[in-house]
């Protein structure tokens, strides 16, 4: 509850004085009378008026204070608000080629791109998100959804050898683009994740960055490896066996496309810079809400006035019809 005249709520400290005035009044008129003793007055049977000797006064006081109140106009307020989504659409490119199975990153480097990227899909639930996935060639393992746990599911199940070996970063990324060319949404992104230099695919990832940009879609791309030498396991008839090669891929390649499209280039060497990444990503690019509040407010002084109505009325009635004989 507020009030539309709160100052006049400072008329309430009127009531003091009045108070005290009343029992100092009560006070003076008390009547003395000599006797010997009270003992036997003590036995005298008291009538019931005697207990509302006070009572008009109260209701009197109490009528004051409730026009005080109504003065200030309480009001009641019913307040209610909207929410209007505006998501993003974000198209995630994920290569799969044989380098992504180094155990750099436990497991290994897919299972971690996995992992994480499942975290930041859970996190966003009003965007469309989609997968692509790319090596030697490039194909779409989920369109752009808002069925989050259908893309989580198809996330899990990506693995290496779904396509041919290599790495088509721009085929990957022209992929991705033509996902989302068409989508009205104003925001469009891509995080596009490798750990390799471009070797295959007929689109360049030069030309592909500019496709990009001009559909108005921001690439974010994330370079993953540790430095220095890493174990890749490799299938042989003798079973798993393990070659050692150097974690060096085309840095200067990501951080072009990045800029180009008004992206970000990252570099994730182990598990928490993957996360810390994604969760940059999540602050850059925050699904938009639009908030409406509505308020409305109800007159209530009138149930005051009433109150205090009725509480006049029934000093009235007892004053004339209780007491009137105790004060006379």
């Amino acid at each position: 509850m507020t009030f539309n005249n709160p100052g006049y709520l400072f008329l309430l400290f009127l009531l003091i004085p009045i108070v005290f005035w009343y029992f100092w009044e009560m006070r003076k008129s008390d009547a003395s009378v000599q006797i010997s003793t009270h003992k036997t007055i003590r036995d005298f049977p008291k009538s019931f008026r005697i207990y509302f000797l006070h009572v008009p006064f109260v209701l009197r006081v109490i009528a004051i204070a409730l026009l005080i109140i109504a003065l200030a106009r309480p009001q009641i307020s019913n307040q209610w608000r909207t929410e209007k989504t505006e998501g993003i659409d974000i198209m995630m490119a994920l290569d799969i080629s044989s380098t992504m199975l180094a155990e750099d990153l436990r497991p290994n480097r897919l299972e971690v791109a996995k992992n994480v990227a499942t975290e930041f899909i859970l996190a966003r639930p009003n965007d469309n998100i989609g997968l692509v996935v790319f090596a030697g060639q490039s194909f779409t393992q989920c369109p752009l959804t808002t069925d989050h746990a259908v893309l989580v599911n198809l996330f899990k199940s990506v693995e290496y050898g779904m396509i041919e070996d290599g790495t088509a970063i721009g085929l990957g990324l022209a992929n991705a683009v033509n996902r989302m060319k068409d989508s009205p949404t104003k925001s469009k992104v891509i995080i596009l994740l490798t750990d390799g230099s471009n070797n295959r695919g007929e689109i360049a990832p030069a030309t592909a960055a500019e496709i990009a940009r001009t559909f108005g879609i921001r690439v974010y791309t994330i370079g993953v490896g540790s430095h220095g030498q890493v174990r890749i396991p490799v299938q042989t008839p003798m079973g798993t066996q393990y070659v050692t090669t150097d974690s060096e891929f085309d840095e200067t390649t990501l951080k072009d496309i990045a800029q180009v499209t008004g992206g970000e280039y990252f570099r994730a060497t182990n598990a928490a810079a993957l996360r810390s990444i994604y969760q940059q990503i999540d602050e850059l690019e925050k699904t938009k809400i639009r908030v409406q509040e509505y308020s409305k407010k109800t007159e209530s002084y009138g149930l005051f006035v009433l109150v205090a109505f009725l509480c006049v009325l029934l000093e009235i009635l007892i004053r004339n019809l209780v007491t009137k004989s105790i004060t006379n």
